[in-house]
């Protein structure tokens, strides 16, 4: 009979070769000691996954994707989009190879509402909780990902998550010399190098290194412009014993510059094309010339101001300009990552780390008259000379950025103390500080080649004093000028035991995160946390009411303010599961997760009677999640299936308020959601792997609410959620023919989407398929050498990826206008090289 070795407390995830493995894509160190549970070593074959059906035993619904799959998938491509085969996770890319950004929906959450981590660090914005999968690290880096569909783990250093969590974990330095280096080629001019040295294990305590580059190019896939990556990473490892401690450093650097895109028009009145692309505009919809079709992208040409001496010179497309449409970011992170046995049955986690990040939108123009009162300042006459022509008779186009620069601190600890091989506990306790500074120094426009301007700085007159528009009081202009510093500081507490022979798991925990806002509006506000004048002119004396006015205007601004902003919960977070039989096993959790108010939800500002300011309306958004499941395993087969409820309150939009006469981010009401998600992984035959999911999803707005002054209610109430497919499939065949030559296809299938909260458009369902092929040429003597193919959306599908969704779709009423979309990539191919030392 086989010997059963119980190995209760491990702390590395194992994959394929042994039974019931967890998978540790946790949030961090301790979660990671914590969740792998048993491990039963058979000597048979394991679930023969191929890296993309990975079995589970935690007690929520959670898939996990490993390096063995996410090789298969392009070069450079962002995790975000090798995940998309999950079950419960939407994301759409905005082109071919990842580096425009995408969009995110997990069970109906969009991505501010789903943490996004990175060996345990959180990566959504500290300010508006954005998602920015562009700025991921290199797929060919990431050891494992994985996705909670339901809720977050009890000790998620995260203020945003009202859904699951999407995770991702470096890869392990090798204990050889080695490395590689990979080319890649592909349509749009793509092309990619990256490189990557193994150090092996070095000086008398075994510490192992890995150092790595890449660079990529590519044009867009329409229009004009390119789009371009560099991108750093390293990690040292260092293991401490033979009982699994260790200390790791990792660091990690990404700078973009990409061109944007433009979208056609969503709308289905005459003139314009609508969501099926068969109305109206007929066969234009693949016409260049068509101002509102499929190809629609920003101008090609610039069309420059003919220049008269002593007239106002006013360019008519500047913002319209391929040119001038530059999205720059530079981020970059340190993450330490620790554990250390204090004495038997003790364990300390500890992982600490740094992120950076300088970006802006890329979009901000503005033209600015010589004699503008901004200019002027303090006096009445006067202007600035903005194009050194001589006069002050100009309107001159200026770069009016929207720079955001942000350090952020963090630090995820745990303290688990095993009372005996049957019962844990941990307490944990997270802290995310992070300095948000957003400003706009004004920056000049380079207009050496008329007919081709360029920015002289994509960060406007944030790095160079010289490229700063300064007016005649010596003020350096900017777009806006605030400070935000956002702390959160959570403990949580969990236990962990296991009853009936070992067959049921429960753990019980609970986390109570408290968060602090402190905001420092620098600018003079109008009722918006966008529109602000930020001048060196000097007030009126203050109104009754305390706003003040300039000169003869009689728009009220609301002086410069700082205030803070406190919330707190407590939130529980619990589970068990049951195994029986021959790898049979069932699982239920609950979870509440809480995201407190964006920094724009805040700043948006009204004066109370008693002078108070700010938004003191909006509360934190609430959710409550049941999941239940039943797992399979065996040693060619993984089985998931679960049901889950979740419970969406206090949704924030953006409403209008008729006492301040604009709108304002506020609490609207609740949104119920129900569905259920399977996934399967079966290798049938040795070398033949299949996997298939299938995802529904039922969710509703309770509520209407109150949108303009005159007290029209938005008709939401009963109608579902914006850009959420009702139903997802997805399925992927991969077969090794020889120790040569191997092949995968998968598709996805993605329902209808709506565009508008009153569910008035929708776009077409669509079904993209993939396929990739390897020679691998270790036969030859060439080991780790290989040529990969990777052909995406094989068939060509027409189909809309990013949708701009609002409240309606209809112009002129509800004050929203034409809607907009982002196109589908095209069929893309690629080919890789990979040489390896």
């Amino acid at each position: 009979m086989m010997n059963r070795k119980r190995v209760f407390w491990a702390t590395t995830a194992l994959f394929t070769g042994m039974l019931a493995a967890g998978a540790a894509s946790a949030q961090s160190t301790g979660t990671e000691a914590t969740e792998v549970e048993s491990v039963v070593v058979t000597g048979a074959r394991g679930p023969a996954t191929a890296g993309v059906a990975v079995a589970e035993t935690v007690a929520k619904t959670r898939n996990t994707i490993n390096q063995e799959f996410i090789a298969t998938q392009q070069a450079g491509q962002t995790i975000l989009q090798v995940l998309n085969l999950t079950p419960g996770l939407s994301f759409t890319n905005a082109d071919p190879y990842g580096s425009s950004g995408g969009n995110i929906r997990l069970r109906g959450f969009d991505g501010n509402r789903v943490s996004l981590t990175f060996d345990g660090i959180p990566l959504n914005d500290t300010g508006n909780y954005a998602t920015y999968t562009n700025q991921q690290l290199d797929p060919e880096l990431i050891e494992r990902a994985s996705v909670n569909t339901g809720s977050t783990d009890v000790d998620s250093p995260t203020a945003s998550a009202t859904g699951g969590t999407i995770n991702y974990v470096t890869r392990r330095p090798a204990a050889d010399f080695g490395g590689w280096v990979q080319g890649s080629l592909g349509d749009f001019n793509y092309r990619r190098i990256m490189g990557l040295v193994d150090t092996g294990e070095v000086g008398p305590w075994g510490t192992t290194a890995w150092f790595a580059v890449s660079y990529q190019n590519y044009d867009k896939f329409k229009g004009i412009g390119e789009l371009e990556k560099t991108q750093f990473n390293g990690r040292i490892y260092q293991p401490l014993g033979d009982n699994g401690d260790f200390v790791a450093l990792s660091g990690h650097y990404n700078e973009n510059r990409n061109n944007n895109y433009n979208g056609p028009n969503l709308a289905t009145s005459t003139g314009f094309c609508d969501v099926a692309r068969t109305q109206v505009c007929g066969d234009q919809v693949n016409d260049p010339a068509n101002p509102f079709g499929w190809n629609i992208d920003f101008d090609r040409t610039y069309v420059a101001p003919t220049v008269r001496t002593g007239v106002a010179d006013l360019d008519t497309n500047g913002t319209g300009y391929w040119g001038l449409r530059v999205n720059p970011s530079n981020t970059g992170n340190i993450r330490g990552n620790s554990r250390f046995t204090l004495m038997d049955g003790l364990v300390l986690t500890i992982d600490p780390s740094f992120q950076y990040t300088l970006a802006n939108g890329g979009t901000q123009q503005a033209v600015l008259s010589e004699t503008n009162q901004l200019l002027r300042g303090t006096r009445t006459t006067g202007g600035v000379d903005l194009n050194g022509d001589g006069d002050i008779l100009d309107s001159v186009r200026v770069m009016t950025p929207s720079n955001t620069n942000t350090h952020r601190y963090g630090l995820n600890s745990s303290l688990i103390w095993d009372l005996n091989d049957s019962h844990r506990l941990r307490a944990a306790y997270a802290l995310d500080w992070g300095r948000h500074r957003q400003n706009g120094h004004y920056g000049f426009v380079d207009f050496t080649i008329p007919t081709k301007p360029v920015f002289v700085d994509v960060f406007g007159g944030r790095n160079d004093e010289d490229n700063r528009v300064t007016n005649l009081d010596g003020y350096e202009l900017q777009a806006r000028d605030r400070k935000s510093i956002a702390m959160l500081n959570q403990f949580s507490l969990e236990y962990r035991g296991r009853f009936l022979a070992d067959a049921l798991t429960v753990n019980i925990g609970v986390r109570a995160p408290f968060f602090e806002r402190e905001l420092n509006q620098n600018c003079f506000s109008q009722n918006s946390s966008s529109n602000v004048l930020c001048t060196s002119q000097v007030p009126n004396a203050p109104l009754a009411n305390g706003n003040v006015t300039f000169g003869t205007s009689t728009t009220q601004y609301i002086r410069p303010y700082s205030l803070t902003k406190k919330y707190d919960d407590i939130l529980p977070n619990v589970g068990a599961t049951y195994r029986f039989g021959d790898g049979h096993s069932v699982f239920a959790s609950y979870g509440e997760s809480l995201s407190a108010p964006r920094t724009d939800s805040l700043y948006v500002v009204r004066r109370l009677a008693d002078g108070s300011i700010g938004n003191p309306t909006v509360q934190p958004e609430e959710s409550k999640n049941i999941d239940l499941g039943y797992r399979y395993t065996a040693s060619t087969l993984v089985v998931q299936a679960s049901v889950f409820s979740n419970q969406f309150d206090n949704r924030i939009v953006s409403t209008f308020d008729p006492d301040l006469d604009t709108f304002v981010d506020r609490n609207v009401g609740s949104v119920e959601s129900m569905g259920a998600e399977f996934s399967v992984g079966w290798e049938p035959i040795e070398n033949l792997s299949l996997y298939a999911t299938a995802s529904f999803l039922d969710s509703e707005l309770q509520d209407n609410y109150v949108f303009n002054a005159a007290g029209a209610q938005l008709q939401t109430k009963g109608k579902k959620q914006v850009e959420t497919p009702e139903e997802m499939f997805s399925a992927r065949a991969s077969y090794k023919f020889n120790d040569v030559f191997s092949a995968g296809v998968q598709a996805k299938y993605t329902g209808e989407r709506w565009v508008t909260d009153v569910n008035d458009l929708k776009t077409d369902a669509y079904t993209i398929v993939d396929m990739d092929a390897r020679f691998d040429l270790a036969t030859f003597g060439l080991e780790g050498t290989y040529m990969q193919f990777n052909v995406t959306n094989v068939t060509d599908e027409d189909y809309y990826a990013n949708l701009g969704t609002g409240a309606s779709a209809t112009p002129g009423q509800l004050g929203y206008g034409r809607r907009f979309a982002g196109v589908g990539a095209p069929r893309t191919v690629m080919a890789s090289l990979r040489v390896s030392f």
